[in-house]
């Protein structure tokens, strides 16, 4: 990718993290709350941490509804990631053999933990699933929630960057395949739940590398956007951040995830982050050295309380020349719906998904490189298309997949 230089960009003022937080902060009302034991969830408090190699974690599930309580036994095998959140490790069912994932959360009662509301919601196959959750306490009696999850091997993040490692370009069909799963997870999450999830980035869509099926994880910034409700604009990974969070917007919508996913299928392409900024104002000066300055109609579709426009005019460098000469026009044509600057501009999910570059995916006929079946793509429920026009459904969902799908008619 051709390098370009810009001036430095001045009077954008960054959001602080403490100003920006008391956005997603529980009213004074709240404080007190106590974390209940909802629904079927069992309370279990365990002591100790757990996230030790060999440790194991006794907790119980069921007991609801006339249904016999059951031990479940996990044996902690390593830890595979860590952030300011607490701690996910990969674990064994002692009882059943299962491989899972556990993911440790501090809990914070000043903060909503929407992450437990929203697994609960969750039920589809681009989509991590809950399998059950519990508390534990240790010395210090910290409150932890574990978010028992199933556990997949791979992230897109480690595959782009094992084809780096071997000088090799992504097979184009994997990129379609990726990108496919990650915008029906995207029309799943912002149609069925009205969730945004507020942080897409390679590092949280996992990958089976034997079948291919992606599934997005990690909702812990995930909320439901309410129009008029305040929102925190320091939310999302550096560089796949939508401009108008680097404009400090607070009132922004789900185009935030498909400026995301946007910037993943361009790394999908080139094998590297598209806008690697150093920090948040270079962030901007990177997008602007690809999109061009971007007008003063685009900055207030962006965030209208924006005044300040000292910005370096730089024209628009033209995608097809970033992406290598032998990358499908129909994916550079993707890629420009996805990174507008005006959020209302991008395309919705559901339209990403019908849109010609996933065309392959259609056909009976293709099969992986190594010669084996597609995983299930067109496998959609009354839910995934409720409200879809006719005309929509008729270039989403190729003839062969319809029979399936008994719903929808045999037409």
């Amino acid at each position: 990718m051709a390098s370009i230089a810009v001036e430095p960009i001045s009077g954008l003022r960054q959001p602080s993290r403490n100003a920006a937080a008391a956005a997603d902060k529980l009213p004074d009302e709240m404080n007190d709350m106590k974390i209940r034991d909802e629904k079927d969830m069992e309370a279990t408090v365990i002591a100790g941490n757990g996230a030790e190699t060999g440790h194991i974690i006794v907790t119980t599930i069921g007991g609801r509804n006339g249904q016999p309580k059951q031990t479940i036994s996990y044996m902690a095998e390593r830890a595979v990631g860590q952030g300011s959140f607490g701690i996910v490790f990969q674990a064994k069912c002692l009882e059943t053999g299962e491989t899972v994932a556990i993911k440790k959360v501090l809990q914070d009662k000043r903060y909503k933990n929407r992450e437990l509301q929203t697994m609960r919601l969750i039920d589809h196959p681009n989509v991590v699933s809950l399998k059950h959750c519990f508390f534990s306490t240790t010395e210090k009696e910290e409150l932890f929630l574990n978010l028992v999850l199933e556990y997949v091997p791979e992230t897109v993040h480690r595959v782009i960057k094992h084809y780096n490692k071997m000088n090799q370009r992504m097979p184009m069909i994997y990129v379609k395949l990726y990108t496919f799963q990650i915008f029906r997870a995207l029309a799943y999450i912002h149609g069925v739940l009205g969730v945004c999830h507020r942080d897409i980035k390679p590092q949280n869509l996992l990958v089976n590398p034997h079948t291919h099926q992606v599934k997005l994880c990690d909702f812990g910034s995930a909320k439901v956007l309410v129009k008029g409700e305040p929102n925190i604009s320091y939310i999302c990974s550096r560089y796949y951040r939508a401009p108008e969070l680097i404009f400090g917007a607070t009132e922004y919508s789900t185009a935030i995830d498909i400026w995301s996913g946007g910037c993943v299928m361009a790394e999908l392409l080139l094998g590297q982050p598209l806008f690697p900024g150093e920090s948040g104002v270079d962030q901007l000066v990177e997008i602007i050295k690809v999109l061009g300055t971007p007008t003063r109609e685009e900055i207030k579709c962006m965030n209208p309380n924006y005044t300040e426009f000292k910005f370096p005019q730089i024209k628009a460098h033209p995608l097809h020349k970033i992406f290598h000469k032998r990358t499908p026009p129909e994916g550079v044509d993707l890629v420009s719906r996805l990174l507008q600057y005006s959020p209302s501009l991008r395309s919705s999910a559901m339209e990403v998904l019908i849109h010609p570059f996933f065309d392959e995916l259609r056909d009976p006929n293709t099969r992986l490189p190594n010669g084996r079946f597609l995983p299930p793509l067109f496998n959609f429920k009354p839910q995934e298309l409720k409200g879809v026009p006719t005309e929509i459904l008729v270039k989403l969902i190729p003839v062969h997949a319809r029979k399936q799908l008994s719903f929808l008619g045999s037409s």
